[in-house]
């Protein structure tokens, strides 16, 4: 594990982020980012990457099944100790299981998935239970949620996901409020990178198409959690 003045080398090095929908572009390339954290150990940069393949849906295979995503995140939070890290993977695996559920309504599934491994965390349950209300009667501890359900049946893709990013970018930074120079700031600050980096890469008509493409996917099958 670093020391924690490695950690304050590596953060220092790392240039303000901004703010999400206010960026042109990433406040540094991909390529720089990469390079810097060369500067983790093999055990952080390990557990970074472990983090990510959990929780950067859009980098999934598409052959990756629901049961694998589930089995990696049981193995991760088995292993995992660490709080902070467990909080930030657990909020975005329970909101890649929200999303999902909207849109498995939204192609028509009229019962639960019941029964079989279709999301993870505390959620799964409740949603399951309430699968015919319009925000699954999770808007009080997720007030977005009924704008993005009719975001979502009124194809309104873009809009979505700033709704999506909005609140992953604010969560991230309550949770990161008190880390500044250690390995759960770099966590922090990479998962906010990559939606910068993702907002400003973003094509409208792309992300149209990619948005059909992810409520019309496997309409016999929908062997992913979240794209």
């Amino acid at each position: 594990m670093f020391k924690a003045n490695q950690y304050v080398t590596l953060m220092a090095s790392l240039p303000y982020l901004g703010e999400l929908f206010e960026a042109q572009q990433t406040p540094l390339s991909r390529f720089k980012l990469e390079a810097r954290l060369k500067m983790l150990s093999e055990e952080d940069a390990v557990l970074l990457q472990q983090i990510q393949s959990l929780i950067r849906w859009h980098h999934v295979p598409i052959s990756r099944t629901d049961a694998e995503i589930v089995a990696a995140a049981e193995q991760f939070f088995q292993q995992v100790k660490n709080p902070l890290l467990r909080e930030v993977v657990a909020f975005r695996l329970e909101l890649h299981t929200i999303v999902a559920a909207l849109r498995r309504r939204q192609r028509g599934e009229k019962t639960a998935p019941v029964g079989e491994p279709w999301g993870y965390g505390r959620w799964v349950k409740h949603i399951e239970r309430h699968w015919a209300e319009p925000a699954f009667r999770l808007q009080g501890n997720f007030p977005w949620l009924l704008e993005a359900q009719q975001l979502l049946h009124a194809d309104e893709s873009v809009a979505l996901e700033r709704v999506l990013f909005s609140y992953v970018w604010k969560r991230l930074g309550q949770l990161g409020a008190e880390h500044y120079f250690d390995f759960e700031a770099v966590v922090i600050y990479v998962m906010r990178w990559d939606l910068i980096d993702r907002w400003v890469r973003y094509d409208g008509q792309l992300a149209v198409e990619r948005f059909k493409n992810l409520v019309d996917a496997g309409v016999g099958e929908f062997d992913q959690l979240f794209a």
